[in-house]
């Protein structure tokens, strides 16, 4: 790479290195520049914005950041959450955005299906995918972190299934970043016509206390009649800053069941978009939320209606301890013609601290009159005479309120088909509950 490359910012001669090396195909390029021009131009959010009048990010100083970088495939990485005693049907480990390892079982191969580094199979597979890169499901100017996306993601993953293939094994996804380093990841998952398929998708950090920056977009388009079971964990550092625009497409007599959990980085912005496409369109998304220390998560779904006949239905449950701050912004839109919508929203937190702070923010916007909607969220903290119960028959305090968080996230556990997935959660969650005390 340019020494170009390797200077700290975002800066033209970086990106102009950047780009003059990837030996992409002109259009491609093309896109990448009208991208970094909106990132350029676009300010960083601030409070004065409503989407980000919750959410400061005034500390961030992206000038001691740099555009990725290849890295050699560390000896030391993380232990995978969701990748213990999993026998996928492929992987794919990416080390600060670049594809470190890369397998798919050579059966599904011969069937047609594409998983691997988008990059690389946009250079062997360009008519098919060019399409969808060209008209993106994220807007690649929504903000400025959208346009450094669109601008700059170095490798991305693609998951690409040929109508009615089934994938019995799911395929396991493991983004992996290191000390002080970008990661800038674009994921681009396709089910055709009655395909079906489970993703696993995870990230971690080398160093669980060194700074880092994420940026990335998941767009997925689910066709008719197809299945797609998508878990995404996030588990940065706490030093790391995430942010997100993820964003589904669900077509005609389609499911999707989306599973996202949210331990990590030291602040997270995502914004998580369902389309309910065409008539008949199911989707089910629960989220789990674990906030401690001063971690800020911010988190912003959009359940849009689009069609009639449409069934969404939302579960967010968040606990937080220490200082953490949780922010959970729903809305369910209907749009004028989607007659015969069902659709539901609700979100729980769980107070383990006095000082923690949690905004819960459900809301409705219905343009059409014959619909079932509604919305919930409540926030309360432990009760005192719970833990109390739990003591009196030989908890200690540290046990009873992880028995008491446990039973909290268990509606959500119940959701997730996955075995693998509930119990990585429940670990997971349960080592990092910290004893409750009452002021």
């Amino acid at each position: 790479m340019s020494s170009a490359v390797l200077q700290r910012g975002f800066t033209e001669e970086a990106f102009a290195a950047f780009v003059a090396e990837r030996n992409e195909p002109a259009w491609l390029a093309q896109l990448r520049t009208k991208a970094w021009q909106a990132f350029q131009h676009k300010p960083l959010p601030d409070r004065s914005q409503e989407e980000w009048n919750r959410t400061d990010i005034r500390g961030l100083r992206l000038e001691s950041f740099a555009l990725p970088l290849p890295t050699q495939q560390r000896a030391d990485l993380p232990p995978s959450l969701l990748g213990e005693g999993l026998e996928p049907a492929g992987q794919l480990l990416a080390v600060d955005s670049f594809p470190a390892r890369r397998r798919l079982d050579s059966q599904l191969q011969q069937q047609g299906v594409l998983f691997g580094a988008l990059d690389e199979l946009v250079s062997t597979h360009e008519g098919l995918l060019r399409p969808y890169l060209e008209n993106p499901l994220v807007d690649p100017e929504a903000d400025k972190f959208a346009a450094l996306v669109a601008a700059c993601w170095a490798s991305g993953c693609l998951l690409y299934v040929p109508r009615n293939v089934k994938l019995s094994r799911p395929l396991h996804l493991f983004s992996v970043l290191s000390a002080g380093k970008t990661d800038i990841g674009r994921t681009l998952i396709v089910l055709e016509e009655g395909a079906e398929a489970t993703v696993l998708a995870e990230t971690a950090s080398t160093d669980p206390h060194a700074p880092g920056l994420h940026c990335g977009t998941v767009e997925i388009l689910v066709g008719p009649r197809a299945n797609l079971r998508y878990v995404s964990l996030q588990d940065w550092g706490k030093g790391v800053w995430h942010f997100g625009h993820q964003k589904v497409r669900v077509a005609q007599d389609a499911t999707l069941r989306w599973t996202v959990a949210a331990l990590g980085s030291r602040l997270a912005k995502v914004n998580q978009h369902v389309v309910l496409a065409d008539s008949g369109a199911n989707a089910q998304v629960d989220g789990v939320m674990f906030a401690e220390g001063s971690q800020h998560l911010s988190y912003h779904t959009l359940q849009h209606h689009a069609a009639g006949g449409c069934t969404s239905d939302l579960l967010y449950k968040g606990a937080l301890q220490d200082r953490a701050r949780i922010v959970w912004r729903g809305m369910i839109r209907v749009d004028p013609d989607a007659q015969k919508t069902d659709g539901y929203q609700r979100n729980d937190n769980l107070m383990l601290s006095d000082e923690a702070r949690v905004d819960s923010i459900p809301g409705l916007e219905i343009m059409a009159d014959d619909v079932k909607c509604s919305h919930g969220a409540t926030t309360g903290r432990v009760d005192d005479e719970m833990i109390f119960y739990a003591a009196a028959r030989g908890f200690t305090r540290k046990e009873a309120t992880r028995l008491i968080v446990a039973g909290f996230f268990q509606q959500v556990f119940d959701r997730i088909t996955i075995e693998q997935v509930r119990t990585a959660l429940a670990q997971t969650i349960a080592r990092r509950v910290q004893e409750f005390k009452a002021h």
